[in-house]
């Protein structure tokens, strides 16, 4: 049965991966057929760990036929009857490597593409705020999304339109398809977002700096998703001149200590990007209620780009159409701000896996 619970997450991972990643969809179906390759993993892993940990020694050993399949290493053959006899190989023959950086790494998706979801709901707050804002990311890894207001926007619309925002010559540019959902308008964003200060909170930070951790930020991509890991290393890079302050902590506990670090008057935007659903339903109210106290005593904003049920369904019940998004791996951007204790809670816009789409929403 623990075998069958791996098989089965196997399973669950290719049909994720399926129409997004032919190399990792074909791997994923064939290791949920294969003993020894599935025993690599334990019941409770995270399936991508396996794959993960394959890229990572692959990174390290970049002559062995298995590279040939990785886009990441420079790779252009495509699936074939060799690449599972090569992969299988490879592991098996690191089989105690592998099991290592399985049961010592986590999953970090410091997603940068996601940050043109974040973007429109992140300068409203600031609207809102009247000018300079300070960013808390709550379950930030690297922190690179931290950079936010340092990167460039294309937005493409319906109808051929653009909306373009962000610095003119920015290191960091990234598109996404913009399409409204009925009833929408077309959302208007400002060239720029002023921070006065960014601060980052992580039970597990990873620094971006070190080539050793910024090589596993890399690791967790999909190899053959060339566009995610040029975009990862080049916010990377950026960051090395502008780095935030990040904090070793506890989302709920120390929450409240990392934003005493910001002077009590100036507006701040705490924000959370897919993380919520990995910390227990409990915790996930005591976060809320949390920034509710917060709010209490100063201007603060939530920025949440979380699935509907895990965060806004604490401020914004009762819309269940909003829970739909996030069995297809799309999230519910939201905003929130609290006003004499009540939360005004607002859906904003449906955001993908990667931020190359959203979809905008009526208010």
């Amino acid at each position: 049965m623990p075998l069958e619970e791996v098989k089965q997450g196997l399973r669950d991972f290719a049909a994720g991966a399926a129409g997004t990643s032919p190399l990792y969809e074909h791997l994923a179906e064939r290791a949920a057929e294969d003993a020894d390759v599935a025993g690599l993993l334990a019941p409770g892993d995270d399936p991508a760990l396996l794959f993960a940990a394959a890229h990572r020694l692959v990174q390290a050993d970049p002559i062995h036929p298995l590279s040939r399949y990785y886009p990441s290493l420079g790779g252009f053959d495509g699936v074939d009857d060799g690449t599972w006899p090569t992969f299988r190989e490879f592991l098996l023959a690191r089989a105690d490597r592998v099991r290592e950086l399985i049961s010592t790494r986590e999953i970090v998706n410091n997603e940068v593409g996601r940050a043109t979801g974040l973007y429109p709901a992140v300068a409203m707050a600031a609207k809102e705020a009247g000018g300079k804002i300070a960013l808390l990311e709550v379950g930030c890894g690297a922190g690179l999304l931290l950079g936010l207001d340092r990167f460039g926007y294309h937005y493409q619309c319906d109808g051929g339109e653009q909306i373009v925002a962000g610095p003119a010559k920015a290191a960091v540019g990234l598109h996404c398809a913009l399409d409204l959902g009925p009833g929408a308008a077309l959302p208007k964003l400002p060239k720029k977002i002023t921070v006065s200060a960014k601060l980052g909170l992580d039970p597990t930070l990873i620094d971006a700096s070190d080539e050793d951790e910024l090589a596993w930020l890399e690791a967790c991509v999909w190899a053959d998703q060339l566009d995610r890991i040029r975009m990862l290393r080049t916010a990377a890079a950026a960051q090395r001149k502008d780095p935030p302050e990040l904090v070793t902590g506890d989302a709920v506990d120390d929450l409240a200590a990392v934003a005493a670090r910001v002077p009590q008057d100036v507006p701040l935007v705490v924000v959370t990007c897919r993380v919520l659903g990995h910390i227990a339903e409990e915790r996930r109210a005591d976060f809320v209620s949390g920034l509710a106290k917060l709010a209490a005593d100063r201007p603060l904003w939530w920025v949440t780009d979380e699935p509907y049920e895990v965060a806004l369904s604490y401020v914004l019940p009762g819309r269940d159409e909003l829970a739909f998004w996030g069995a297809a791996g799309a999230c519910t951007l939201g905003l929130v701000r609290w006003r004499d204790g009540i939360a005004d809670a607002v859906a904003m816009a449906h955001t993908s896996r990667y931020g190359h789409r959203m979809t905008w929403l009526a208010s």
